[in-house]
């Protein structure tokens, strides 16, 4: 199955349109223990499990059981196929398909002997979850299909609409989304006018994974919960943990952490009540995504830690291989890059015998449907010889089928994990990318500051001290009038000097933005560009009173902003440009326009200056967006959108 949870009606088949209902458990032991050697107490053995059905596992097994022994005592049928309907419930819940598989054959054949439709009916349609459990979709679609002619025939609307909803499961599986949706929509708007709260949930969930898989977040949304807040009502704990991580998995997709954070925060808790380890392992992934989308890559080390040692225990090798998964990029994260190498190395090895192991699996899967069929086919040669070559080329043509099915799912499979890897490949570059653009900036910014610092300390002080001298030693000269006025010259030009060396220690690292922030630092910038009368500038600031962005965004946005008023001035020959700063919530916009004479932007694809790749450079490694728009003889604006969060 894939990372979404999936919920089958199973269910619906082993209840009487639902007429088991949720009692109390005392009253119905209570009934128990005076209950007679009947058909009455299977039927109340059986409401007894399914009391336990959504929260005790075990128990619940044990009363199927028991209903099962007591039907075949008293060659009670209908029991027989009632008891394999619920028990193979559970064994599907644990995986344990081989058994589900034999127990669901023999509950076919017991409804073939009543010739019921409705039975007939739901036992092909148990069958048919087997093989949708264990991966075989065809086969599932066939049993299914098979059970809807049983059920149309019996006109049963509420057995229709269950139908459909395995239907739709099938075809998710099977990347048919649009034909799964056909069939979901049919069993919502039976189900909805049919007291039937705990199929609905089912179909509700399972409409909501094709969303999901749309990319049509928002209506997916509506559907998980519906399903989630139905399944809180019928206190049924199984499905709503299924559907906390739905949620939890819908959130993550649409980056919105804190209701991320929520639902695998209660799926977690839940599934630790209701013992299921293998949830609980998914549940400590998903809390491991939540912190590394909010850059805790420590928080998120340690709860991914939790799940691969859940994993490791239990032997949930496919939840291992996406645990290592996902520490190989919490790792690279954190710049840990050899051991993230070779923990992917670790989880492609697994993907890579599951793949071996699932082929294996369904082969002896196949294996041991073909010998059921050959048995049955010497039982028929023994009744009738002419029936013979029918039944072998049956069975040929089954074979060939089976093996093209294993071929092309082999196939799939490779594809997938080809994907994966590149996948995989392309986030590990990005984050090199960044790494190394981050350590150029913060490189560049460090050597300013310094060559500032040199400046204003060194050079300054040098150059302060030697006008103090030479204004000393002018009183003490006895200077003719032209070398006095040399002597008044030399001065002037030292003090434009001292000027000029403090206008660029200025703009290497303003004092303005370490003490009081871009929007004062930016609105100086412009002043003093403005008050030279090189360019007339206009800074415009929206939202920035008494902003607080960071120091480092708000360095590397001064320096973007620098870059793009140079150009202005150097290239654009503009006489007029615009400096407007916009903080709308943790949105900061950046927009720098001139009046100058524009260019054509596709040359900016092959730019080779310093000047555009730094600007472009800098905007990425604040993770932001940049927009140019620009034509000969129109000016040119540049819109930066940098998020702060």
């Amino acid at each position: 199955m894939r990372e979404l949870a999936i919920i089958l009606l199973i269910c619906a088949w082993h209840r009487e349109a639902e007429a088991q209902t949720y009692m109390n458990r005392d009253s119905l032991l209570n009934l128990l223990s005076v209950a007679k050697e009947d058909t009455a107490k299977v039927q109340l053995l059986l409401d007894i499990g399914f009391q336990y059905e959504g929260s005790d596992l075990q128990t619940a097994g044990k009363y199927y059981l028991m209903a099962g022994r007591l039907s075949e005592k008293l060659n009670y049928k209908q029991g027989i196929i009632k008891f394999i309907a619920n028990y193979t419930y559970l064994l599907n819940v644990q995986g344990q398909y081989d058994s589900s598989m034999l127990y669901n054959k023999r509950g076919v054949e017991v409804a073939a002997e009543l010739n019921d439709r409705t039975l007939m009916g739901k036992a092909n349609a148990n069958l048919g979850n087997v093989f949708l459990y264990t991966n075989m979709y065809d086969s599932a679609v066939y049993y299914y299909q098979k059970s809807l002619q049983y059920f149309e025939a019996t006109g049963d609307k509420v057995l229709i609409a269950r139908l459909n909803d395995l239907l739709q499961v099938a075809y998710y599986e099977l990347r048919f989304f649009t034909k799964g949706l056909d069939h979901g929509k049919k069993a919502i708007a039976v189900l909805r006018n049919a007291d039937e709260p705990l199929s609905l949930v089912g179909v509700l969930s399972n409409t909501g994974n094709i969303y999901m898989s749309l990319k049509q977040f928002d209506t997916a949304l509506v559907y998980y919960r519906e399903a989630w807040a139905l399944a809180q009502q019928l206190n049924y704990k199984i499905y709503e943990n299924t559907l906390l991580q739905n949620l939890a998995n819908i959130h993550m997709h649409t980056l919105q952490t804190d209701s991320m954070r929520f639902y695998e925060e209660k799926a977690l808790a839940l599934s630790r009540e209701l013992g299921l380890p293998e949830s609980e392992t998914k549940a400590n992934r998903g809390m491991a995504n939540y912190y590394a989308l909010k850059n805790n890559f420590t928080e998120a080390h340690k709860y991914i830690t939790r799940a691969l040692d859940l994993s490791e225990k239990n032997g949930f090798r496919e939840e291992h291989a996406l645990n290592l998964g996902t520490l190989s990029v919490i790792l690279a994260a954190m710049h840990r890059m050899e051991e993230s190498f070779l923990v992917g190395e670790k989880a492609e090895a697994i993907q890579d015998s599951l793949i071996g192991a699932d082929i294996q699996q369904r082969t002896l899967l196949l294996s041991k449907q073909f010998e059921t069929e050959k048995k049955e086919a010497q039982i028929e040669l023994q009744k009738a010889q002419l029936k013979q070559k029918s039944i072998l080329s049956y069975i040929l043509i089954g074979s060939i089928t089976a093996l093209l099915i294993i071929s092309l799912l082999g196939y799939r499979n490779y594809r997938h994990r080809q994907r994966l890897q590149q996948s995989k490949i392309d986030e590990l570059e990005t984050e090199k990318q960044l790494a190394a653009t981050e350590a150029i900036l913060k490189g560049e910014e460090q050597e300013r500051t310094r060559l500032a610092k040199d400046l204003h300390d060194g050079l300054g002080g040098m150059l302060s001290g030697i006008k103090y001298s030479f204004q000393n030693m002018k009183g003490n000269l006895i200077l003719t009038p032209e070398n006095a006025q040399a002597f008044e010259r030399s001065i002037d030009m030292l003090d434009s000097s001292i000027r000029e060396m403090r206008r660029v220690a200025h703009n290497m690292m303003p004092e303005m933005l370490v003490k009081y922030g871009l929007n004062v630092a930016l609105k100086e910038f412009c002043n003093e560009i403005d008050r030279s009368g090189v360019i007339h500038v206009k800074y415009q600031p929206i939202g920035m009173n008494d902003s607080n962005v960071e120091q480092t965004t708000a360095i590397t946005v001064y320096r973007i902003v620098q870059e793009l008023v140079n150009n202005a001035i150097k290239h654009a020959a503009a006489s007029h440009v615009v400096v407007q700063l916009q903080l709308s919530g943790q949105l900061l916009s950046v927009t720098v326009e001139d009046n100058g004479k524009g260019f054509d932007t596709a040359l900016l694809q092959r730019a080779q200056g310093m000047g555009w790749n730094n600007i472009r450079n800098r905007v990425d490694f604040l993770k932001g967006k940049i927009d140019v728009h620009s034509a000969p003889d129109k000016g040119t604006s540049v819109l930066m959108e940098i998020p702060l969060s």
